[in-house]
């Protein structure tokens, strides 16, 4: 039971960063978000850690999750590219499978939930994709439910990550700046190549997602602190070195600072209670609770910025909570 509340737990705290991080790209660039979080949330890791009196555990302990620090660079990547080029709607739903390796890994390994827990499974999944797939017309919004530790956002605000600058324009409603692709209305249509392109990359960013729970479940075994700050130490260092190559232009509002912090140590606390959860329970069950951020995200946007929600995502939701009580009951 430990183990399916700590999971929960990362997964609040990975889709209430989701939120945030697309809520600061509304007053800051979305590599101020990316950057500003990363460092923050390594700075937290190093603290908490060290502070605690946790030493070095030896590279054999911490290497994968080093290397899933790095996948999950790869994973963000892609998975603005595939946004930037193809549909929302099928992009996302597809990225949102990422559990099913750490699942699948886990079954492999031994692990036998009970039939009940297998059919909260099935329904939490369901319940994820369907939330994930986002409606056509889009209305002034934080965007779709990014991958764990980055941004929730926009095709167009993830085009930004491929480019110099993008230009601000006011939004309708809000006045807030926002990217100029990101204007309220129908996406147009990609092309089929396009679109193949996009679903490749949304699955090698699944797959690389799900190898980044890997290595958090591999490290934490031997210290889950250090596999929340390994994690960290990579993706940071990474995506420090992709900065400094692409110098994209970072705009930064001082409104924008307080959420690019919380946005830090959000998710990077949710590393850690997943790192944990991975150690009271199994792996299969824990990777499929710790995925239900989206719903997070979404529920956000619907409660603080009125979002309208798609029917769709309304039984996606539902029957995720009902998913959740089946594993818990089992």
């Amino acid at each position: 039971m430990l183990g399916i509340a700590l999971a929960l737990a990362a997964s609040v705290f990975w889709g209430s960063g989701d939120f945030l991080g697309g809520f600061s790209t509304r007053r800051a660039s979305l590599w101020a978000v990316i950057i500003g979080s990363q460092l923050v949330g390594l700075a937290g890791a190093a603290l908490v850690t060290l502070g605690a009196g946790h030493g070095w555990p030896g590279l054999h302990a911490v290497w994968p999750v080093m290397l899933g620090g790095l996948a999950s660079v790869v994973a963000i990547s892609f998975f603005y590219k595939a946004l930037a080029i193809g549909t929302m709607s099928i992009v996302a739903p597809i990225s949102a499978t990422n559990a099913l390796i750490p699942f699948a890994v886990g079954i492999a390994s031994g692990e036998r939930p009970t039939a009940v827990q297998m059919a909260g499974v099935a329904l939490a999944a369901v319940g994820v994709i369907l939330v994930a797939i986002e409606p056509a017309q889009r209305g002034d919004t934080v965007g779709v439910a990014a991958m764990p530790n980055e941004p929730a956002v926009e095709p167009g605000e993830a085009q930004a990550l491929f480019q110099r600058e993008t230009l601000p324009v006011p939004a309708p409603a809000t006045g807030i700046p926002v990217a100029a692709a990101t204007r309220p209305g129908p996406a147009p249509r990609p092309s089929r190549r396009a679109q193949r392109t996009a679903v490749g990359l949304a699955l090698l960013a699944a797959v690389c997602m799900g190898l980044v729970l890997l290595g958090y479940d591999a490290t934490s075994r031997y210290d889950p602190l250090w596999a929340m700050l390994g994690g960290r130490l990579s993706s940071a260092v990474l995506f420090g070195v992709i900065f400094l190559v692409l110098r994209p232009k970072v705009k930064v509002e001082r409104s924008a600072v307080k959420f690019i912090v919380t946005v830090g140590i959000f998710d990077t606390g949710a590393n850690g209670l997943f790192a944990l959860a991975t150690t009271h329970g199994y792996l299969s069950l824990v990777a499929v609770l710790g995925s239900l951020y989206p719903v997070v995200t979404v529920l956000l946007a619907f409660g603080v910025l009125r979002e309208r929600i798609a029917p769709h995502q309304l039984a996606g939701a539902a029957a995720t909570l009902a998913g959740v009580a089946f594993i818990a009951a089992g």
